[in-house]
């Protein structure tokens, strides 16, 4: 089961996402040469903090409201009160975080601490669940109208909601059937676009969002599709983020069986469709046909995604109400022509199309963003599907690659510290044998599935030192990787997914003099009073007296789980290291060896403005991240 099912509601309505922009600039992590200035907004001629120094790292849902429900027996008619009902996040605790993993790799963001509920008109909490903390994926050019800015992304979250708390739900049969079939697990997957960065306007950090519940097994993977996937080539044309040749994003389907063989294909096309406009109308590529390669090689189609009508896909009302998720009957005989061969969405003129890999097969870790320490052992697991359906027996091959991370010094371009290295510091850990094997710039390792078509790549963390430090010293903590799964025999492949890798942020061993003192957390407590100038309202991180007086409610804050939204860091980039340290220390708070650091305004005078001044619609966003990955590439 997933969110793609017969049984599912969608929403529509707003979120904002109020992120600092201050550490989007690696420069801007070095404690020697930061200025007051990086806290400032930026201008037309210098980048500054970017375009929000001020944010907060709030998530939070605005005027969401259910748009729809289904049944297997088909839509809920307006009698049904869910149909009132609406989607909002927690009331009784502050808003969820967004946060980067790393500066070297900004385009997984990821949603942590936020509990969703639906709640009737007079916000009475109806079902209440925790999101799983999840990235984005399968950002792209969405918007056609314009040519740069965040503003023409769309993007897409999956993940599941947990801990669910039901209230009354007899009112509705919808609820009701929803509780029965999944009472303590929903699935759930939203799109967002339109992101607005005018800080003059009254939506500024807020975009749209349209998504889709449904029910869900704990033993499905939380943000993959069991299902059909539809693969995208690249567009030669220039892109930001990513361009498909067809025209049409990535999505996936799922196939379901109702009686007598029959049943029904599930297509989203939420995050697929282009726009007219940053968060406007879908444009119309024409009525979209679905269609099965047949085993003399022609086509035969099952059915059509109209364009026009008050049910086609270029209405106004018709992404609210869907999501984008289309229901496309199919008989007996098509369930069977479909079980194992390719399929294709194009227009009548095929200019545009998408289509799956005629292996039809797929391959990704369900969860693909990490957080390790030295010394650690990390299992990620891994599905290969086929025609839908788990694929055992196959062998998939793991590589290091790093041509989307992001290493940028907009301060001093001459001064990048290096990325991904050194590779040596993850070892590959051989599922048979148990030998490991340290990464290197030509290794590949190989997996064979089991039953359920999962492959766990093991790998092992050691130290890898403070491989980014800049001129004038170490700044950044750890190294960021990555690693890419493919299947080992390339005759399966197809169009590659650039997004389609595991993400790795391994920070470095941190051992302070004991007893711990303020000597040796100066320094981060420093970085922290740099990069998040809206904790000077509270107070100023850098300077001892301060750190001091308010040491019960930081030790409060610094020993919370990462998945509670007061969680401190809001970034989740300390290591646990680190935070033990910070702990002990605040335990017994001694000062050390140094005077007490003066508030940062007044201490950091030393660097020098950006050696590259803001460019026109470089606004320090994923865009910029983006240019930094294909300047790499």
């Amino acid at each position: 089961m997933s969110y793609l099912n017969p049984l599912r509601l969608h929403f529509a309505g707003q979120f904002q996402a109020n992120v600092s922009t201050v550490n989007n600039d690696a420069g801007h992590f070095n404690n020697a040469t930061f200025l007051p200035s990086y806290q400032e907004m930026q201008s037309q001629t210098a980048a500054n903090g970017w375009w929000n120094p001020s944010g907060d790292a709030a998530w939070r849902l605005l005027g969401c409201k259910v748009t729809s429900a289904w049944l297997p027996s088909g839509s809920v008619d307006s009698d049904d009160p869910v149909r009132k009902y609406l989607i909002a996040d927690s009331n009784s605790r502050v808003s969820a975080r967004l946060v980067d993993l790393d500066p070297y790799q900004q385009l997984v963001s990821e949603i942590w601490g936020l509990q969703m509920r639906i709640t009737d008109v007079n916000g009475n909490t109806l079902m209440c669940g925790n999101f799983s903390p999840a990235p984005f994926l399968d950002i792209w050019d969405r918007a056609t109208n314009e040519s740069q800015g965040d503003q023409i992304a769309g993007a897409m979250y999956q993940s599941v909601l947990t801990n669910l708390e039901w209230g009354d739900v007899s009112n509705s049969n919808f609820l009701t059937a929803l509780k029965n079939a999944s009472s303590t697990q929903l699935s759930i997957k939203f799109n967002v676009d339109g992101f607005n960065m005018d800080f003059k306007s009254a939506e500024f950090a807020c975009g749209r969002i349209v998504g889709t519940i449904g029910p869900s097994e704990k033993s499905e993977p939380r943000s993959i599709v069991i299902g059909r996937q539809f693969m995208a080539d690249e567009s030669s044309e220039k892109s930001q983020f990513f361009k498909p040749k067809g025209g049409i994003n990535f999505f996936p389907a799922q196939i379901v069986k109702k009686s007598n063989d029959a049943g029904a294909i599930f297509l989203d096309l939420g995050n697929a469709l282009s726009t007219s406009k940053p968060g406007g109308g879908i444009n119309d590529l024409g009525d979209l046909t679905l269609s099965v390669l047949k085993p003399d090689g022609n086509p035969e189609v099952l059915g059509s995604v109209l364009s026009k009508g008050s049910k086609g896909y270029t209405d106004e009302n018709w992404y609210p109400l869907t999501a984008g998720v289309v229901e496309l009957p199919l008989t007996q005989a098509q369930m069977l022509a479909v079980s194992a061969a390719p399929l294709t969405l194009s227009s009548k003129d095929k200019k545009f199309s998408i289509s799956e890999w005629k292996s039809g097969v797929f391959v990704r870790a369900d969860r693909f963003v990490y957080r390790i320490s030295p010394g650690a052992r990390t299992q990620i697991p891994v599905y290969a599907i086929q025609w839908g359906r788990p694929l055992a027996g196959v062998k998939l091959s793991f590589a290091p690659d790093s041509s989307e991370l992001q290493p940028d010094n907009s301060i001093d371009p001459s001064d990048i510290p290096p990325v991904a290295t050194p590779l040596t510091a993850l070892q590959f850990v051989d599922s048979e044998t148990g030998e490991t094997t340290p990464l290197s710039k030509d290794f590949v390792g190989n997996i064979v599935t089991n039953s359920e078509g999962v492959a766990i790549l093991t790998l092992d963390a050691s130290d890898p030192g403070m491989p980014r430090c800049f001129k004038s010293g170490c700044s950044i903590d750890g190294q960021v990787y990555g690693i890419r799964p493919a299947f080992a025999d390339t005759q399966y492949n197809g169009p590659s997914n650039q997004w389609n890798f595991i993400s790795i942020l391994l920070w470095s061993d941190f051992k302070p003099a004991q007893p711990v003192t303020w000597t040796d957390l100066q320094p981060i407590f420093q970085q922290y009073a740099n990069l998040y100038p809206i904790m000077s309202r509270f107070l100023n991180m850098a300077n001892y007296d301060e750190v001091v007086k308010n040491a019960s409610l930081l030790k409060l804050v610094f020993g919370l789980d990462p998945t509670d939204p007061n969680y401190m860091p809001v970034t989740r980039d300390l290591s646990p290291a680190k935070r033990a340290a910070i702990l002990t220390w605040l335990d017994n708070p001694t000062f050390g060896s140094v005077a007490p650091a003066l508030p940062s305004a007044q201490v950091l005078s030393a660097g020098t403005q950006p050696a590259n001044p803001i460019q026109a619609g470089a606004e320090g966003g994923k865009a910029a991240a983006s240019a930094r990955r294909l300047s790499l590439r």
